[in-house]
């Protein structure tokens, strides 16, 4: 049984993913006012900076895999 997902696949999840956290951790900035949301906004910024991370991994395999076989 194969695993379904390629590594393209997973790299475009953990950019769409990477995105939607950095996007709701600024908004719940208290630049924006008032925000009624109890969420740690410290966990929820360093998930995305790890997701961010993740993939920039998975680019940079992209990249390495595309100049060995070169």
């Amino acid at each position: 049984m194969s695993f379904p997902l390629g590594l393209w696949d997973i790299s475009v999840w953990l950019a769409i993913t990477s995105v939607m956290l950095l996007i709701t951790s600024e908004m719940l900035s208290p630049y924006y006012g008032r925000i009624s949301i109890y969420i740690n906004k410290r966990r929820l910024r360093n998930a995305a900076l790890t997701v961010s991370l993740l993939f920039l991994a998975t680019v940079a395999i992209k990249i390495i895999s595309i100049v060995l076989i070169t």
